[in-house]
């Protein structure tokens, strides 16, 4: 098993200034060679790029890739976490802004101290583990 990932987090831009400005020609270039290359980890989070990471995941690799050929990690925002009700409207969103029916890894985003009382208190925990159990 090849032990890199790739992470959609500081991708390269049309505008340095705009987080948004997602360069997609260039990062399908990126998706295209690493797969090319035998890899297959992936991974995207909520708030990345300005909210847009996880549909540019969708646009690069999940509509241009067979599902079974890349495994797809993202992550719970705890820091945006408000109520027991946000876990899965938000990851409801995560799904349907990658385009898919599922994640292959889900994680605790920052647990910092702060961002872990959060995820305490609204059973973020659980939650994945019923996600997992789920399947």
């Amino acid at each position: 098993m090849k032990k890199l990932g790739f992470g959609l987090m500081r991708l390269p831009l049309l505008d340095s200034n705009d987080a948004k400005s997602i360069d997609i020609p260039q990062v399908e270039e990126m998706v295209d060679t690493f797969i090319d290359n035998g890899f297959t980890y992936f991974d995207t989070a909520y708030m990345y790029h300005d909210f847009k990471s996880e549909k540019t995941a969708k646009q690069v690799l999940v509509c241009r890739h067979n599902r079974e050929d890349f495994c797809l990690a993202s992550k719970m925002p705890t820091m945006f976490l408000k109520s027991d009700s946000d876990l899965e409207r938000i990851f409801t969103e995560q799904l349907d802004n990658c385009g898919v029916e599922y994640f292959d890894y889900y994680l605790l985003h920052n647990l910092t101290v702060d961002n872990y009382a959060i995820a305490e208190k609204y059973n973020a925990f659980d939650f994945v583990l019923k996600k997992k159990q789920e399947g």
